[in-house]
């Protein structure tokens, strides 16, 4: 069984993270983490939103975008938050070529970089994200805009 990095925000997340720790064979290592500030779902929903713009106005998938994104502005956020995560991107990612990269950060495969974000990382994320996609000629939902109600 590989490594296994979540976030515990409720009760419930608490319970079936006990659950996995009592069903794992022993000898295992279990690393536990105070975070300030993680990620919120509403930066979650706006970073969805704008891949799926992305997506009708482009010429990539809402995954490739993702993808891209995650390596070219992910990765350096990670790097500054968090030296454990650098040093298995440094193991495991780092000595891939750019194709293997790319498919890394995207479904299937999925290498945890923006979900082990902090509030602040994934704004700072966004942003990035924003100003790309927004370069490429994207007309991106603002946040706090309230959506389009038909006439």
């Amino acid at each position: 069984m590989g490594q296994i990095m979540t976030a515990i925000r409720t009760e419930q997340d608490r319970k079936l993270a006990l659950e996995a720790i009592t069903r794992r064979k022993l000898p295992f290592s279990c690393t536990l983490a105070e975070v300030s500030s993680l990620r919120s779902s509403e930066q979650n929903r706006l970073q969805r939103k704008w891949l799926s713009e992305a997506q009708e106005q482009g010429d990539q998938t809402a995954e490739e975008y993702r993808g891209y994104c995650k390596l070219h502005f992910g990765v350096a956020i990670m790097k500054y938050e968090s030296p454990d995560w650098a040093e298995k991107y440094d193991a495991i990612i780092k000595p891939l070529d750019y194709p293997q990269k790319i498919m890394m950060m995207m479904e299937p495969l999925d290498f945890p970089v923006t979900r082990c974000m902090s509030t602040k990382g994934k704004t700072q994320y966004l942003d990035k994200m924003k100003s790309h996609l927004e370069d490429l000629g994207f007309l991106l939902t603002q946040p706090n805009q309230p959506p389009d109600v038909p006439q």
